[in-house]
């Protein structure tokens, strides 16, 4: 993490906190928390859901094959340009509510693994229920979504939509944070 990612991370949840959800990026511990139940020998379709500065998208580049393609979403204008500058082999879009229609304009039917920095439950439910639904619809049958959340309270909302197959507490994290491991029904 560099002195610009950290300027615009706090620029960003200065700007929009309930948007941005930290005041600082994922710490390398959660990066891997975050990436570490995936099969990279096997997934060949990833998206990572506000990705900010990329900071878990580094440890995703540096797991994924060559092959494996990725896409990014991030609403923050000047973290959407800083990652197309970082990771120019991985698309970047603005808004993760139209997930299946980026993914598909891209000639991906369905994804292997959704990997989510979002705060869901910074969000309104109406907001919270159109991004649910396009992971939902997005995944591949028994597809991974794995996110965090700085608390337990989307444990309900998200074991009504998919598996839920462990948690992980992250303290190594500003500030520490839960890793849902969900899988589709």
């Amino acid at each position: 993490m560099n002195i610009k990612e950290l300027f615009f991370f706090a620029r960003g949840f200065w700007d929009h906190p309930a948007r941005v959800g930290s005041i600082i990026p994922s710490s390398r511990f959660l990066a891997n928390q975050m990436t570490k139940p995936i099969a990279w020998d096997r997934v060949s379709t990833v998206a990572e859901l506000g990705s900010g500065t990329g900071a878990i998208t580094q440890t995703i580049r540096e797991k994924a094959k060559d092959s494996t393609k990725v896409i990014l979403f991030e609403m923050d204008k000047t973290m959407r340009e800083y990652l197309r500058k970082q990771y120019p082999k991985y698309p970047c879009y603005f808004n993760a509510r139209h997930l299946v229609e980026k993914i598909n304009h891209e000639g991906i039917d369905k994804l292997d693994a959704i990997v989510s920095g979002l705060p869901f439950f910074n969000f309104t439910a109406e907001v919270r229920e159109a991004l649910l639904e396009q992971v939902v619809q997005a995944l591949k049958p028994n597809g991974l979504f794995i996110t965090y959340q700085y608390s337990l309270h989307m444990k309900k909302i998200l074991a009504e939509k998919l598996i839920i197959e462990d948690i992980k507490y992250v303290p190594l994290n500003i500030p520490p944070a839960f890793v849902y491991i969900c899988r589709k029904k």
